[in-house]
């Protein structure tokens, strides 16, 4: 029986170890970037991932019990709150950005659809 705990011990520190490596890589990543749509990307990709394997780490350490059962909820709530956060932030900062042709340029489907019927029509003359 006590190997069963060291193994389940060993895997749990693993899965606590990829979560913290991708905790780091969230907070290199929000103090590299300039541009705060990349920062934030940074950080919900690190919460995302790293609170998910950090508490699957923990879930396999405590065993499969009830409190497993709700830290496997809490990753459930968190992987659909992160998102949903982020984008309407997101949303948010691309509507209310002064700068918008500095940082990014718009497309608009009908411009879109032209140049690629300008490619199209280059390609069948060759």
């Amino acid at each position: 029986m006590a190997i069963i705990e060291w193994i389940k011990f060993i895997i749990g520190s693993i899965f606590l170890l990829i979560g913290v490596g991708f905790f780091l890589l969230e907070i290199v990543g929000v103090f590299k970037f300039k541009y705060v749509l990349n920062r934030m990307h940074a950080a919900a990709i690190g919460d995302t991932l790293g609170i998910g394997f950090s508490f699957l780490g923990l879930i396999i350490m405590s065993g499969f019990t009830f409190t497993s059962l709700k830290l496997f909820l809490v990753i459930c709530f968190l992987w659909f709150s992160s998102p949903a956060s982020s984008h309407l932030i997101a949303r948010l900062e691309v509507t209310t950005d002064e700068e918008s042709e500095k940082h990014y340029r718009r497309i608009s489907m009908k411009k879109k659809k032209e140049e690629t019927e300008e490619k199209m029509d280059g390609k069948e003359k060759k």
